[in-house]
């Protein structure tokens, strides 16, 4: 939570004041693929009684955090994104993720942006998610048909990695960092602090380890040295940029990285997309306070 988080390293800089503190690319669009579907999709009209917001919390299961386990970071916390832009969760560190739906179906508009996440980034400090979208194919009204990712800016740099898996390990002693390894064969942890001294494993996962898996973005944007900073991407992804950020369902893309067709949408999900310890600030977490239906957004 970036405003809770700056007031944080603010109080402790000031504390130490007089000494010194550091601390595959897409294809050119040449084919734009339809989902796998036997008959036309239905499509769930906008009523007088659509709400723009998404209304229902199909899943919440956060990476560790100092967060979670909190008001901010619960299942409580997480339908307060439910019928407004008002809430706040915190999905946690890498892979962290909200599943949601609306009453309605979102449609693709040509040319404009469909979707509105809004969030707590700031100018100078963005906590990058990325989302998925879903028909409901199957008419069920459930998110168990396919994902496709929006792609955003950073698709094509550095660092940007589809079907990367975070296993996340519960400590021995519950208030302890909570360590990680992925399946790069890279290891770490998320670290604690001082601040937030609750169990950062969800206390509700009954197992000793869990997977996230999702698609890892850059930490590129990242500046660790004096002031911590993380410069939005230019497009694309939740809590990344001041206040809302925008999204077109006509980014969806499959898991090859081709351009999918999809005439609306029924479910959202977003998911943390950088594990990065922030030092004083905690582990990089996605943030969420409301997800909107452009179209109706009054």
């Amino acid at each position: 939570m970036k405003t809770t988080k700056y007031r944080l390293y603010t109080s402790v800089l000031l504390a130490f004041a007089g000494g010194t503190l550091f601390f595959s690319s897409c294809k050119k669009d040449e084919e734009i693929e339809e989902p796998e579907q036997t008959e036309e999709v239905k499509v769930r009209p906008i009523t007088t009684q659509s709400s723009a917001y998404v209304t229902q919390l199909f899943d919440y299961t956060p990476g560790p955090g100092q967060f979670v386990n909190t008001a901010f970071g619960d299942a409580d916390a997480a339908k307060t994104v439910l019928n407004g832009k008002q809430g706040l969760v915190s999905l946690g560190s890498y892979g962290g993720n909200i599943v949601l739906g609306f009453d309605h179906t979102v449609l693709n508009q040509s040319g404009k942006e469909d979707i509105v996440i809004y969030n707590n980034a700031s100018a100078s400090f963005a906590e990058p998610g990325v989302v998925w979208v879903m028909q409901d194919v199957n008419s069920n009204g459930k998110p168990d048909d396919i994902w496709y990712e929006l792609s955003g800016s950073a698709q094509n740099s550095a660092g940007y990695t589809r079907n990367y898996s975070i296993t996340y390990t519960r400590p021995s002693s519950p208030a302890s960092e909570v360590s990680w390894t992925d399946n790069l064969g890279n290891s770490g942890s998320v670290k604690t602090n001082t601040f937030y001294k609750q169990a950062y494993y969800p206390v509700w996962i009954t197992a000793n380890t869990y997977t996230l898996t999702g698609t890892l973005l850059p930490s590129s944007n990242i500046n660790h040295a004096g002031i911590i900073t993380s410069t939005p991407f230019t497009s694309g992804y939740a809590d990344n940029s001041a206040g809302s950020d925008k999204l077109d369902i006509a980014n969806a893309i499959d898991e090859k990285g081709n351009k999918v067709a999809l005439n609306g949408i029924d479910f959202i999900k977003v998911q943390t997309g950088i594990p990065y310890n922030l030092g004083l600030l905690g582990e990089l977490s996605t943030e969420v306070k409301g997800i909107a239906d452009i179209s109706i957004e009054k």
